[in-house]
């Protein structure tokens, strides 16, 4: 069974995950890390909890979701995985940094690309990608069936959406990947998005303003 710890990272209050299983192998998506402490105390919990994190990913490539993609590169010595779609999202970062005036951005390469359909394993568990661009060109999600569960990046809030007011934003697209991708899922499906608190499907049908 996946257990999945949420940390949140950075004057973005972006939400890091990790997902692990019985095995203590483990996969990290979207470390927000920016600052020296929160980077420790993703660490902390790995080390302490005996993980061996197997891969990095990316819901999408936005600055506040790949502040840490460096740091968990190196330090764990994992492969990092993003959509082709997204690279130049990764590659803006740097200039992102430094429109925020935040400290000099780490850059990162990706190792491999994340495809629709999919599927990443780590121990005795798997994710599927989807691709659910909008928010940005190469966004996708990660779903568990079995356990009824979607990592949602940016594309699914709580009654709210992504912004689409970015460069490689699409609005459009956005609905879309949601009605016809998020909204396939079960009501019961559990989403865990990029910032603020989870949600379900069920309750983004019947309650999200912007999508009725």
């Amino acid at each position: 069974m996946i257990e999945i710890k949420s940390f949140i990272f950075s004057p973005f209050a972006e939400n890091t995950y990790v997902l692990y299983d019985e095995t203590k192998e483990a996969i990290i998506i979207d470390p927000g890390c920016h600052l020296a402490e929160e980077r420790e105390t993703l660490r902390h919990f790995i080390e302490s909890n005996g993980l061996k994190v197997v891969k990095l990913l990316n819901t999408h490539c936005h600055i506040d979701h790949v502040f840490g993609n460096q740091f968990v590169k190196s330090t764990f010595e994992v492969p990092l995985l993003i959509h082709p779609k997204d690279l130049p999202t990764l590659k803006a970062c740097q200039l992102a940094a430094e429109l925020y005036q935040l400290k000099p951005f780490e850059p990162s390469e990706p190792d491999a690309w994340l495809a629709e359909g999919e599927l990443i394993r780590f121990g005795l568990s798997t994710l599927e990608v989807i691709f659910v661009p909008g928010h940005a060109p190469g966004h996708v999600a990660f779903v568990s069936r079995p356990q009824k569960f979607t990592i949602s990046g940016d594309v699914l809030f709580r009654e709210s959406i992504g912004r689409t007011d970015f460069p490689g934003c699409n609005h459009q697209d956005l609905i879309e990947s949601i009605q016809k991708k998020m909204f396939a899922l079960d009501d019961d499906f559990r989403v865990y998005s990029g910032h603020g608190p989870t949600t379900t499907i069920g309750h983004e049908k019947r309650f999200n303003p912007f999508l009725n």
